[in-house]
């Protein structure tokens, strides 16, 4: 695949290993229009090479894995490539269709769309600092696929519906005990204990391993076509007044005036 430059992702590879870094540590690496499509470019790019055999999907910084969407893009006016106007499906889509394990090294938030990522990736390790949960509900946004049906496959279906429906955080040991983590270490072991997962998956067949993701992803296959379905109502939903209220109530940190609520 021919490379590209890219803007807002760094991107190396390394005997056998590609780093996929989301470079924008003041946003807290969150995704705006252009960071959506480098990382599935990059992604494909490394998937598709033969000399690859892991993928790792990190953020710049220590304070952030990422955040999902970038807050300053109001939702309803986004008008790029994609249902509801960011390509959030090929970033997942990418990620599951490379036959290739990829794997997230979160240090910091993996909040929202940060979260979904880690469930989608095939592997992850996280720095004790880390923090995980969701927030969509907060900011009139839902993620109706694999960040919901995906996860609740990953730590379970009332762990998941808590997650969504309460927008609480969760520590890096707290999620790999729901099973989101497959690995815990201090911060600043965190790049070598990657390196070694990375090593050991180096040394066994590539085309075994290609075999064993394509079979897990059989297994929940149907879930894209819920998340296609599922981005149509939320590309309507991001248009009503209570998306907007939502969001703005958010922005200005106070409680949402809902379901005919004055206050």
């Amino acid at each position: 695949m021919e490379a590209r430059q890219y803007e807002d992702i760094l991107y190396e590879e390394k005997e056998g290993v590609a780093t996929i870094t989301v470079n924008r540590p003041d946003s807290l690496n969150a995704f705006r229009m252009g960071t959506y499509e480098e990382v599935a470019d990059a992604v494909r790019r490394a998937g598709w090479n033969k000399e690859i055999g892991v993928i790792v999907l990190t953020g710049a910084g220590t304070r952030a894995f990422g955040v999902g969407g970038d807050s300053k893009n109001k939702k309803w006016e986004r008008a790029g490539r994609g249902t509801i106007g960011v390509p959030v499906e090929e970033v997942h889509a990418a990620i599951r269709d490379v036959p290739k394990p990829v794997i997230a090294k979160v240090r910091g938030y993996a909040i929202g769309g940060g979260n979904v990522l880690c469930t989608l990736c095939d592997l992850t390790i996280a720095g004790e600092g880390a923090i995980f949960g969701q927030i969509g509900p907060k900011m009139g946004s839902v993620d109706p696929g694999f960040g919901t049906a995906l996860l609740a496959r990953s730590i379970g279906e009332k762990k998941a519906r808590e997650m969504w429906y309460l927008c609480r955080r969760y520590s890096a040991r707290e999620a790999m005990a729901m099973g989101l983590v497959n690995a815990v270490v201090p911060d600043a072991e965190l790049d070598a204990e990657v390196d070694r997962w990375c090593a050991e998956i180096l040394g066994h067949s590539p085309t075994a391993i290609a075999i064993a993701k394509r079979s897990f992803n059989a297994d929940t296959e149907h879930i894209r076509g819920i998340s296609n379905l599922g981005f149509e109502a939320v590309a309507l939903y991001f248009h009503t007044d209570e998306c907007k209220e939502t969001n703005a109530a958010f922005r200005e940190k106070r409680k949402p005036r809902l379901r005919g609520r004055k206050d």
